[in-house]
């Protein structure tokens, strides 16, 4: 009789495969087997997908498809966080000695990656205030060793549109790569491959998750680009886990229901707020930025606001708060601060999927 050990190991093992599932299993799995040292060769020779998670699972591999669907691109990949799809992507184009231009509103987080880390394996990043044409073709005159162009579909945190045509229409001229980070927007709003971006990046822990319980990035764009980022989070080890990748896919099939609801609240929110503090809303996407006057107490507004909490982040169901100048810019200089205009007063407003009269019945609250 086999042992208990044997059986404890090998059962699970033999069962019989018949089940369909009607939503895709999570392959929890480090590795993948073969039935033979000929099969596993015809891996290496491409006839085969899956060898090993950190180069390729099913789950991260239908997460990276699903958002490239979303966005009208051609392929996508996922990786351990938007930080980590930023990097791979800025690395499928740009190597030692090349220079990237980025808008200099963009989130603080990808502002250090991009001042301080670049710079360490010998890329020159420049900043330009991108509602300035002439400003960002003149760096582009005068360093031609730009090779890709960076900014964000909605700005982080004072929402301004990027003309994404106008950036892309840089490429004929200058022979740059065009790069959006679409994670304010979503596709919902703004498909950015579509006007031209040659890849559109994903902080899918924000509103492609939804739910405020997965760290995942997905990057999209063309084919050729996507092989390139693919080989930097296969070997920088950047992929992201089976689970973390199912539960971002659940997440995504109620984006638009989410956006419908967390925009028209945004828009509520926004008009509310006329009159009360100065307010950044371009009329699309669920986030509002604001400035308290200099007479209020910023401490006790957050303090008076009830149940809608203070956190670092954004975009899940949950109507929060975030304070830029302690959190998102917090590494930034104080001259650096005040250059992109984030005071000590401005508060950032991820609207969620609550009724709209009980969120204005708390800010209203708070403002009183």
């Amino acid at each position: 009789m086999t042992s208990i050990e044997t059986k404890s190991v090998q059962t699970a093992n033999m069962k019989e495969r018949t089940i369909q599932p009607k939503v895709m299993p999570v392959y929890q799995t480090s590795a993948f087997s073969f039935s033979s040292l000929e099969e596993l060769e015809g891996y290496y020779e491409g006839n085969g997908t899956y060898l090993y998670s950190r180069t390729a699972n099913p789950n991260t591999d239908a997460l990276g498809q699903t958002v490239a669907e979303l966005e009208n691109a051609p392929k996508g990949v996922a990786a351990s966080s938007g930080m980590s799809a930023i990097l791979a992507g800025i690395l499928a184009v740009v190597q030692t000695g090349d220079h990237v231009l980025a808008a200099e509103d963009v989130y603080g987080g990808t502002f250090h990656l991009l001042k301080e880390e670049l710079v360490r394996m010998g890329i020159t990043v420049h900043f330009a205030d991108f509602s300035s044409v002439s400003e960002i073709e003149q760096i582009l005159i005068d360093y031609p060793e730009v090779k890709l162009v960076f900014s964000e579909s909605i700005t982080n945190p004072f929402l301004r549109v990027e003309d994404i045509e106008v950036l892309s229409q840089l490429k004929k001229h200058y022979g740059v790569s065009v790069m959006i980070d679409n994670t304010f927007a979503t596709p919902y709003t703004i498909t950015p491959f579509a006007l031209g971006a040659d890849l559109v990046v994903h902080s899918a822990t924000k509103y492609l998750g939804g739910h405020s319980d997965v760290t995942a990035g997905v990057l999209t764009g063309t084919a050729e680009l996507i092989d390139e980022a693919e080989k930097r989070i296969v070997n920088m080890g950047m992929n992201l886990s089976p689970f973390e990748a199912w539960l971002t896919i659940r997440g995504i099939k109620t984006l638009a229901l989410r956006m419908q609801a967390q925009t028209a609240n945004a828009h509520a929110i926004a008009r509310f707020l006329e009159g009360k503090a100065k307010v950044w809303y371009p009329g699309k996407g669920a986030i509002v930025t604001f400035e308290l006057p200099e007479t209020m107490d910023v401490a006790r507004f957050f303090s008076a606001l009830g149940w809608i909490k203070i956190v670092p982040t954004l975009a899940g169901v949950e109507t929060t708060v975030s304070y830029p100048y302690a959190t998102s810019h917090r590494a930034l200089s104080e001259e650096e601060k005040i250059k992109v205009g984030v005071t000590r007063q401005v508060i950032r407003l991820s609207a969620g999927i609550e009724g709209t009269e009980d969120i204005l019945q708390q800010l209203t609250a708070a403002f009183e």
